[in-house]
């Protein structure tokens, strides 16, 4: 995985090399033959300024194939590929592009704290606007001073273009991206410029950790709380914790930021593992807004909130928070209660609507577990009614609900479905950077480091389901997405004093962990939930991996799971401080025809799981096992 596709392959890999055309200096060609195409006639004045040019800077200035091609035909120009070559970087006379910000108090002793010299872990803790992003580029100037080269880690590839943005616009260096919608060509060429120490700068999603840099000098993970960073499928790993290894291992910082740190690593910055940074006012002294519950419709919004967009729509931008894509998550019979069911997953179907014109919408069921898609029924299935009714509220249908009553300002939807087409997701953002009135509606996309000047109200939808969630992490993942869509709103002035608000409409206001949040901040919130986990023996203070089987058959996938554990339990016998829990179902036991189960491990040294993994693994990887089984191991697993 830390190498990309085309070094995994057995095939021969061609030489990286560039597409430029260039002027042919000896054509017999005269320009009679273009005198009335004006587009040709551009394109060959560039060509007699610039001699060769390469397609990215002919895209720049306009100039389409179909332009290079007629010039080809009468001689103008040829096609030239080169091959790549990599001398070494040269340092630029200045490695700004722009002077710094003058740094506040609190930020000025944060970036004084970090040494360049030694490994060391801090924790960046600051409010949502603090100006942590400006702490980072003061610190990584100081390491390109040096000659040393810094990874950037983000949580998404939304975050990447807004990211390398202000990045360019700091510093006078190439910067390198690294990202999972790079095709295979691209990816290896980045990586071999990597390689060859062509970018001092990479800023990337979660597979960048692994990036060949030979001069590293400080590692920046933005937005360490985020769970994007923990790789679900295959080989599971943690990006944030690969990162502390290898800054480890190089004997470099290592800078984790966040308004809502993780409570792993509160917990070693509370222990002096980390250095704790704090940043406790917002960077442009605007304050925070006010939060306050307001009661939740039978779906949707509820008239406080349209009124409150009603107030606020007439010169500032809203927005509409909630955390489900779709139209609705469930399609249900009103008269036998049938739901629509995936067929492959013990998982409802959502209702999803398109447009596919003005006057038609195409409507169809979509299983987010496994992706089957099915078109609806005009009948229910099973006592053939056709009272169908969908139940819940979606990104889409609010959309739907707000283009009724506010159809004369922009409705601007951001999630998975919206943003799917190439350019979708930076022409919406540039909209909204305009700061021009409208309602943004979106899921949690939106809550991860974005900066929208002009947001005087947001509304946070659906966050009931929360309280009761399965996960025992469920409280800390609400808290985050509480306060960090909440850190979205009111980050600049709007010229009127007018304070900015969140709404959260809730069934649930007075739940003494929400009130909590509210009345105190995020570090009082996530104190409570450390004592909780102590008490009940739950990570930080206790270390839990999980082995995950599934099978086409349930039962195949619970013996050997079973086996699985009779072998732990002859590895290390149970004791206090260890505890098995399973074989179990997984909480949704059916996904895409396959039944998952899982065994639970939890132990109270960390070395001592290490050396149970150890054992076990070599021992399950050599034993017969039936045919269509496969397994996993989930260390300090983020997900059940």
């Amino acid at each position: 995985m830390a190498l990309p596709t085309l070094l995994r392959k057995p095939i021969t890999i061609p030489q990286d090399s560039t597409l430029s055309w260039r002027l042919i200096e000896t054509s017999s060609a005269t320009e009679e033959t273009i005198k009335r195409a004006p587009k040709q006639q551009k394109a060959l004045a560039l060509f007699k300024n610039f001699k060769s040019i390469s397609k990215e800077q002919l895209k720049e200035h306009n100039v389409n194939s179909a332009t290079l091609k007629v010039l080809c035909e009468k001689g103008f120009i040829e096609k030239q590929t080169t091959t790549r070559s990599f001398s070494p970087l040269q340092q630029t006379a200045s490695l700004l592009k722009e002077a710094p910000l003058t740094l506040n108090e609190e930020q000025n002793k944060a970036l004084n704290c970090i040494t360049y010299d030694a490994f060391k872990t801090y924790l960046l803790d600051g409010v949502t606007g603090s100006g942590k992003t400006e702490v980072y580029l003061q610190a990584i100037h100081n390491v390109l001073a040096k000659n040393k080269q810094v990874l950037i880690l983000v949580p998404e590839i939304g975050l990447t273009p807004q990211t390398v943005s202000r990045f360019k616009q700091r510093f006078n260096v190439p910067i390198a991206t690294v990202h999972s919608n790079l095709s295979d060509k691209q990816r290896f060429s980045i990586w071999q410029s990597i390689r060859h120490n062509q970018y001092p700068l990479v800023i990337g999603t979660r597979s960048s950790v692994f990036s060949p840099l030979n001069e590293l000098g400080l590692i920046v993970v933005d937005e360490e709380h985020d769970l994007s960073y923990k790789q679900q499928e295959g080989v599971r790993y943690s990006a944030r914790d690969i990162a502390v290894v290898r800054a480890q291992k190089l004997n470099i910082p290592l800078i984790l930021g966040s308004a809502t740190p993780a409570l792993e690593t509160l917990h070693n910055a509370l222990e002096k593992r980390y250095q704790h940074l704090t940043l406790n006012k917002r960077a442009n002294t605007q304050t925070l807004p006010t939060i306050r519950c307001v009661e939740t419709a039978n779906h949707g919004l509820g008239e406080e909130a349209i009124t409150a967009i009603e107030q606020t729509i007439k010169k500032q931008q809203v927005l509409v928070f909630i955390n489900r894509r779709g139209y609705s998550p469930t399609l249900i019979c009103q008269d036998c209660k049938w739901m629509s069911q995936c067929e492959g997953c013990d998982n409802p179907m959502t209702l999803h609507k398109h447009p596919t014109n003005s006057y038609n919408t195409r409507q169809y069921l979509h299983c987010h577990r496994c992706d089957n898609r099915a078109p609806i029924p005009n009948n229910c299935p099973n006592c053939h009614s056709s009272y169908l009714k969908a139940l819940g509220t979606g990104t889409q249908r609010e959309e739907e609900e707000l283009e009724k009553r506010f159809g004369h300002v922009p409705i601007l939807r951001v999630d998975k479905d919206s943003t799917a087409r190439k350019g979708s997701f930076d022409k919406i953002f540039k909209q909204i950077n305009t700061g021009e009135p409208c309602i943004i509606i979106g899921t949690q996309m939106l809550a991860k480091g974005h900066h929208f000047a002009n947001l005087g109200l947001g509304i946070i939808l659906g966050v009931d389901q929360s309280f009761f969630s399965s996960d025992f992490r469920g409280a800390e993942r609400m808290g985050q997405l509480l306060t960090q869509v909440s850190g979205r709103i009111g980050r600049e002035s709007n010229g009127d004093n007018k304070p900015a608000q969140v709404l959260i409409q809730t069934q649930f206001a007075e739940h003494p962990l929400l009130q909590q949040l509210l009345k105190q901040n995020y570090h009082n919130f996530a104190q409570t939930l450390l004592s909780e986990r102590e008490l009940t023996a739950m990570p930080p203070y206790q270390f839990i991996a999980v082995i995950r089987a599934h099978a086409q058959s349930p039962h195949i996938a619970e013996q050997f799971l079973q086996q699985a554990r009779l072998q732990a339990e002859h590895i290390i016998a149970p004791r206090p401080g260890l505890q098995y829990l399973g074989p179990l179902p997984a909480a949704i036991e059916k996904r895409n025809n396959r039944y998952h189960f899982l065994l639970h491990i939890k132990m109270s040294s960390r070395s001592e799981r290490q050396r149970l993994l150890q054992e076990l693994c070599p021992y399950l990887e050599t034993s017969k096992q039936p045919q269509g089984l496969h397994w996993l191991v989930d260390v300090d697993p983020q997900e059940f």
